[in-house]
């Protein structure tokens, strides 16, 4: 379960995607979460769906990977479609039993719902497999500089996201070496019910949070011994710049919101 997780790991290659701009990848993936939540039909997730599988097949990513980082979200998908099915508000009743109504609107709110927590995970997937820890902060600072006029600390917001991505595959592996340090020694996180696994899960918590804890204890020590200061003087060996292919990404990112838009006004 845990390898399945492929958010914040990086995907070297070579390909279009990569390529491009870490700033654009940052913004058209903002828009493509807008386009998403502009869908008015079922219909109309194929058209984020194509784009998405374009992209994909375009960065060199198998398809198996996106859709292995969807699994650990089963049961927060599971739960989002059965409470907005059950609870959300509709005039079309199909089913009633006691306070509980299935009503045709309900099963749409739970069915977009659920889609666009897909999209948006799977989105966010493909710009972290093709943008290094390193590109996205530049990117993430680049684009928050016209706030330091207000004092707004850019920078330091920048490192600490890029920090926290580039921790999550360490701290996964770190949680997979303490399970089958516990499993060795008797410990069961896979028999019993949900509430039986999730008390396993408890003795977990403690030599994690203490790895965590001394590892970040360990880097603030290492960036300070190494006189680290970032901000306003930092110095960069790759220079950020826009290209066609940067162009070409963003005209088709508008095609994608234009064609959203439109299948949209046919239902509105």
């Amino acid at each position: 379960m845990l390898k399945d997780i492929t958010l914040g790991q990086y995907h070297p290659g070579d390909s279009p995607i990569h390529r491009l701009d870490p700033r654009s990848k940052l913004l058209l993936t903002i828009a493509y979460i807008t386009a998403v939540f502009l869908v008015q039909s079922a219909a109309g997730y194929l058209l984020p769906l194509a784009y998405l599988l374009l992209v994909t097949w375009l960065a060199g990513i198998p398809l198996r990977y996106l859709l292995k980082g969807i699994k650990p979200l089963t049961m927060i998908l599971a739960l989002t479609f059965v409470l907005n099915l059950f609870f959300a508000q509709g005039e079309t009743v199909w089913l009633q039993w006691g306070f509980l109504r299935l009503t045709q609107e309900g099963f749409t709110t739970a069915l977009f719902f659920s889609l666009r927590l897909v999209f948006l995970v799977m989105g966010t997937s493909v710009l972290t497999l093709t943008t290094s820890p390193v590109a996205l902060t530049d990117a993430m600072e680049r684009l928050l500089s016209p706030l330091r006029v207000i004092r707004f600390p850019a920078h330091e917001l920048a490192m600490m996201m890029s920090i926290a991505l580039r921790f999550i595959p360490t701290l996964l592996e770190e949680t997979d070496k303490i399970m089958k340090a516990q499993m060795a020694r008797g410990a069961d996180f896979e028999s019993g019910n949900l509430m039986r696994r999730a008390k396993a899960m408890v003795p977990l918590l403690v030599p994690l949070f203490v790895g965590a804890f001394q590892r970040a204890s360990d880097l603030a020590m290492a960036m300070e011994a190494r006189c680290y200061r970032g901000g306003e003087h930092r110095t960069r060996m790759k220079v950020l710049r826009f290209s066609r292919l940067d162009v070409l990404a963003a005209l088709s990112m508008l095609a994608l919101v234009l064609l959203i838009m439109g299948e949209g006004s046919l239902y509105g």
